[in-house]
């Protein structure tokens, strides 16, 4: 594998894009507006610089890594390359058709991944007619520090598929985990209950930055659920935790105050306040 194309230049999708040029790949990071591609590129460059004043990469080394990525709005340029990364919104509509595209343009060993947190990849895979080349490929925010990886089998993903879609992650310096199309997999499973209990602790009365602090310190958490939440942004949060309710039941039904301040506008770091204030976006 030598090309992949990344589709969403977002939080993820602009992460994964650096990720793969950081290992040789060269990557056409696709969306459709200049400002969403400007937005990624510039996280791109802001993650990379962060590395150079670190000594971590060289001023030469990063300039390279940036030539690799060619952002573009030209859906077609997915026709070329070895494996493609969906990283949009996590609605199945959305997922589906731009699977649907895929099929249509890619070549007959092109891998189509889905970077999706919990939309069943069964499901995006029947807007296929090569269910067998799909697998979910989900990283973790943000995906150049964090090493895990999702993959994610479907219903018809050939051992073939499975088996490329490891190597291409290990070619990438990652660490997969394979888990079936279960609701919310293994990952989003586990760590929304988290997410949601933590909501619920602010609205008992326990202040952010109390939850927080516990469990980094008591826990030993990289980072408190409520900031974490900010990070991710509470609409997405929402729309996850929804999406597992009606799969697993009312035990992952969300926190009424996660839906108050989505309504509200207060969606964490994307829009300047969430569980805390930030500087708007």
């Amino acid at each position: 594998m030598k090309k992949v194309a990344v589709i969403g230049a977002g939080a993820m999708g602009n992460g994964i894009a650096q990720v793969c040029a950081m290992n040789g790949y060269q990557v056409s990071l696709i969306d459709i507006t200049e400002d969403y591609l400007k937005n990624g590129m510039r996280t791109v460059e802001s993650s990379l610089s962060r590395m150079r004043k670190k000594d971590k990469i060289s001023e030469d080394r990063m300039k390279e890594i940036l030539e690799k990525i060619n952002p573009t709005l030209d859906f077609d340029s997915v026709k070329d390359v070895d494996i493609v990364i969906e990283a949009v919104p996590e609605k199945l509509e959305l997922k589906t058709d731009i699977f649907t595209k895929l099929d249509k343009l890619c070549a007959e060993d092109t891998i189509l991944g889905s970077n999706t947190s919990s939309v069943p990849i069964t499901a995006i895979a029947a807007a296929t007619e090569r269910p067998e080349m799909v697998v979910g490929i989900h990283f973790m925010n943000p995906v150049p520090v964090m090493k895990g990886v999702e993959i994610i089998t479907g219903y018809k993903t050939s051992e073939q598929t499975l088996e490329k879609a490891l190597k291409f992650i290990e070619s990438i310096g990652k660490i997969a985990g394979v888990v079936p199309d279960l609701p919310g997999f293994v990952g989003t499973r586990l760590l929304n209950v988290y997410l949601n209990e933590a909501v619920k602790c602010v609205m008992s009365g326990v202040k952010p930055e109390d939850v927080d602090k516990l469990m980094v310190h008591c826990c030993n958490m990289p980072v408190g659920p409520l900031k974490l939440i900010d990070m991710i942004g509470l609409d997405i949060h929402l729309n996850v935790q929804e999406l597992l309710a009606d799969e697993l039941g009312d035990g992952y039904r969300v926190a009424l105050l996660t839906k108050q301040m989505v309504r509200g506008g207060m969606l964490g770091v994307k829009s300047g306040k969430g569980f805390y204030d930030y500087e708007k976006k």
